[in-house]
């Protein structure tokens, strides 16, 4: 993309992340629709191709799943300065990029997650704890409903991906009626889009 950043942009990049941190009620995955908002609509840092990929990758490998903000942050700093090919002033801005979506999505949740944990387990008895606990889990669903939709818009057009949707089925149905793990059906899912089936 070659999109020179300007230290407004870089502060900028790490104030956004850092305020999805404090938004990411079950995980980072939760706040990808606001980032492919921040990142690909608005900013034009990334392309649709390119988020949807960061998160696919992050989420096949082994490790935090938060990896994806690592990825997103690279290939930030990497369009940054001119592509993979402009070598290491690229390379360079790639990690910066990294660095900056990295502490932005750990460091305040972190500290708020530490100090709440603190907070609730000496106050576990009271009902409004309790009752926070319980709301939690519905908004947590949500977000992650969300973050499917985003994902899967990539694929709106069924008669062109109908084979994407009937796998998506098939392994859900798998998954729910069975106990095969869902990385076998991961595997399957990129063994069949490695053959050119999907």
């Amino acid at each position: 993309m070659g999109l020179p950043l300007s230290h407004q942009d870089w502060f900028d990049l790490f104030v956004h992340f850092a305020v999805l941190s404090l938004m990411g009620i079950g995980g980072a995955i939760t706040t990808a629709p606001e980032m492919h908002r921040y990142l690909v609509t608005e900013k034009n840092w990334l392309t649709d191709s390119s988020f949807s990929s960061s998160i696919t990758l992050a989420q096949s490998a082994p490790g935090p799943n938060v990896l994806f903000v690592a990825l997103m942050g690279w290939q930030v700093g990497i369009n940054a300065g001119g592509g993979l090919s402009a070598g290491a002033p690229a390379w360079w801005l790639g990690l910066l990029g990294v660095m900056l979506t990295m502490l932005g999505i750990m460091l305040p949740s972190s500290i708020l997650t530490y100090k709440a944990t603190k907070w609730a387990h000496v106050n576990r008895d009271l009902t409004s704890v309790q009752a926070f606990k319980s709301g939690m889990a519905p908004i947590v669903i949500g977000l992650l409903v969300s973050t499917g939709w985003l994902l899967s818009a990539a694929h709106r057009d069924f008669a062109q991906d109908w084979k994407i949707w009937l796998v998506t089925a098939v392994a859900a149905g798998v998954m729910l009626r069975t106990s095969i793990h869902l990385m076998w059906l991961i595997a399957a899912g990129g063994i069949l889009g490695a053959a050119g089936l999907l």
